[in-house]
């Protein structure tokens, strides 16, 4: 059996919350309320972006890269970072498949494991498993790993000294395109200006792209740049907020089943009586 460490063990974590996307604006677009509202309640929040979002069709890596510290700045992020992974091919079995000489601590498995283990974050949100994107589906796959990895004291990172196992309080995973029925609804209603000021960042990619020359063949245009992205995302919002009864909403998948201390104070805090809408049955 792998001896890794039961949830929320090892030293103390340095930050409160820690975002994973595989592009830059991915957590944006789907977080961006949790981010503002835990920055503003005094949680040191982070980003951790997986790639440069080199294969977009609008803007270069260097102007999105000016765009995420922009957003970073709005939401009150401690931590921005971009491990530089090549878009596209953000591999989900990194770390397995590579020849018998190849350095493993260079992988992107043990790159993520490292990041972990680093900035020791105390809930940790990841991509859910079902997206439209191959890369969000294969992010999800990879951060599960490294989490799990993250906390197995004899798996290797290559850092000198040795960064000591880590593993997360609890994981959240967020939608994007897909649905899912959530453990738990955040209410953004008091941030939902913040975050769209963070998503409006990304001029570079929320701009539809130039028409085609008229001799050029037909290509599909980047489905960011639709100019129903800000409006879908809106209303996805507004979805999930009406389940709970308030303006707008995020919705989060918990690793396992969540414990209540004390369930009366709780839903005096939290009512569900409000609720305007009831989405998928479970």
């Amino acid at each position: 059996m792998t001896d890794a460490l039961a949830p929320g063990s090892g030293s103390s974590a340095t930050l409160d919350l820690l975002a994973f996307g595989a592009h830059p604006d991915d957590v944006e677009l789907c977080c961006g309320g949790l981010l503002a509202l835990s920055a503003a309640r005094g949680h040191r929040t982070g980003i951790v972006d997986l790639s440069r979002g080199e294969l977009a069709s609008s803007g270069t890596p260097e102007a999105r890269a000016v765009e995420a510290a922009r957003a970073a700045g709005m939401l009150g992020l401690q931590v921005r970072e971009n491990l530089g992974f090549p878009d596209g091919f953000i591999h989900p079995y990194s770390g397995y498949d590579a020849p018998a000489d190849a350095r493993p601590e260079l992988s992107q498995l043990c790159r993520l494991v490292a990041v972990l283990r680093r900035l020791r974050p105390a809930v940790v949100v990841i991509p859910w498993r079902h997206e439209r994107h191959p890369d969000h589906e294969a992010a999800a796959a990879l951060l599960e790993k490294a989490i799990f990895f993250a906390g197995v004291r004899k798996f290797p990172t290559g850092d000198d000294p040795a960064l000591p196992p880590y593993s997360p309080l609890e994981v959240l995973r967020y939608p994007m395109r897909y649905e899912l029925a959530p453990s738990f609804i955040v209410d953004i209603s008091a941030h939902v200006e913040q975050k769209a000021a963070a998503i409006a960042a990304y001029g570079s990619q929320l701009r539809p792209p130039p028409p085609p020359a008229p001799a050029a063949p037909l290509t599909a245009r980047p489905l960011i740049a639709s100019p129903l992205t800000n409006d879908a995302f809106t209303a996805r919002d507004r979805y999930y907020g009406a389940m709970i009864g308030v303006a707008a909403g995020e919705p989060y998948l918990a690793r396992g089943q969540l414990g209540l201390k004390d369930p009366v104070q709780h839903f005096r805090d939290n009512p569900s009586t409000g609720a305007l809408f009831f989405g998928v049955p479970r």
